[in-house]
């Protein structure tokens, strides 16, 4: 199982490079003190780096980074364990639009190999990428039909939505019945 923290406990100040962060997760238990990683956990952490867009930056330091990049590096660290599950907490939560859409398509790609389950209030982003949705909101809604339908998105939020998105496919609601609507 790997796993992606919304927030990762790293001081982005530490002086370490992309490529050593990735390595941190080849790391196994029982170390010594004078622990030297191997070549084949250089080659599989080069690998990983490249799998999700940021071989190139494999010697820059990690206070160097976008948000997006540090993301793809938290991703990169969690594939080191050779996952079949992959847990992300808010996995776009401080990333830019084109960054969010970079790391959705990446987990698109991985979840052909792996099962993925994330959290994330980006609702619109992910719903029209995942194969099975679960939401909650005081009390836990499943639905694995292909469209959000106007019940399932009322009981999340509490009133009648409308969703609009600029240029994000996303399912789409019916709509609303004459006076279901919030001007």
């Amino acid at each position: 199982m790997g796993y992606v923290p919304q927030f990762a406990a790293l001081d982005k100040r530490f002086p370490i490079t992309l490529l050593e962060v990735v390595l941190t997760g080849c790391l196994k238990q029982g170390l010594s003190l004078f622990y030297r990683y191997t070549k084949k956990d250089k080659e599989i952490a080069h690998e990983l780096l490249e799998k999700v867009g940021i071989a190139s930056l494999a010697n820059r330091q990690i206070s160097e980074l976008s948000g997006g990049e540090f993301q793809r590096m938290l991703i990169a660290r969690a594939l080191a364990v050779n996952p079949r599950i992959l847990l992300l907490d808010e996995p776009t939560a401080s990333v830019d639009a084109v960054s969010r859409d970079q790391i959705y398509s990446l987990l698109a790609e991985l979840n052909k190999s792996m099962t993925i389950i994330l959290v994330t209030h980006d609702l619109l982003a992910v719903s029209s990428q995942v194969h099975r949705l679960a939401c909650l909101n005081e009390h836990l809604i499943y639905h694995g039909e292909a469209e959000l339908t106007e019940s399932i998105v009322n009981s999340l939020y509490g009133c009648p939505v409308d969703l609009i998105a600029h240029g994000v496919p996303h399912r789409v609601l019916k709509e609303h019945e004459e006076g279901t609507h919030i001007d």
